[in-house]
């Protein structure tokens, strides 16, 4: 597996494209940006690295983890992947989260919802679906061999707001508690900020401190 990692949008987003080494084939995570330029950045690696992009998945549906879904789509003829609870995010008309981030953002509807323990296949490389809410309440994590995408559930020393609509912070520090058993040398890629590792969290993070 090949993680590249571009951070990107209004709020620093972290895009993840993750491929199998062997077949090319890949998924993007969080296409999290508004502009054209962004878009161009991410297509520019995909081109150099000749990849397949098979998926687009987002972690969960706010308008900084969704904002790319339709050009990269467009782009690449992918298909969309979000939790059954958020994928009315990706739709949603009415302007509230989006006038709430402050973000101008259209999406497609999903293709697939995903549930808990499902398993998303690109090449020879797989990455488990673990339910993680409480950030939203379809909120995901994506598990592979020694590596985590934890969207906007768990950060580096921090987690996610719990103060949005559907959100939870009950939920999230379950959800926190749950990552928090995984192998500690498992390296996590968060929707924002600088990368860690599960040992480090569990060392060092206050939530995780104040929970225990």
């Amino acid at each position: 597996m090949i993680v590249k990692m571009l951070t990107l949008g209004t709020l620093y987003t972290n895009c993840y494209i993750v491929s199998c080494i062997e077949t090319k084939e890949a998924l993007i995570i969080d296409p999290g940006f508004e502009e054209k330029k962004d878009a161009e950045k991410v297509l520019k690696e995909v081109k150099q690295q000749e990849l397949h992009i098979k998926y687009v998945v987002n972690t969960h549906g706010h308008p900084d983890h969704i904002g790319g879904n339709r050009i990269i789509k467009e782009a690449t003829n992918a298909l969309l992947l979000i939790h059954e609870y958020d994928a009315p995010m990706l739709t949603d008309t009415t302007g509230g989260l989006p006038k709430l981030f402050g973000l101008r953002m259209t999406s497609p509807p999903a293709d697939k919802t995903l549930h808990e323990g499902d398993l998303i296949r690109f090449g020879k490389t797989t990455l488990k679906v673990l339910h993680t809410p409480g950030h939203s309440k379809g909120s995901i994590s994506l598990l592979g061999d020694d590596v985590i995408f934890t969207g906007d559930t768990l950060f580096a020393g921090s987690i996610g707001r719990y103060d949005l609509p559907s959100a939870s912070y009950k939920e999230i520090i379950h959800s926190i508690k749950r990552l928090a058993t995984l192998p500690e040398h498992v390296k996590v890629y968060p929707g924002h900020g600088p990368t860690s590792t599960i040992g480090k969290e569990k060392n060092s993070n206050p939530f995780l401190q104040m929970s225990a």
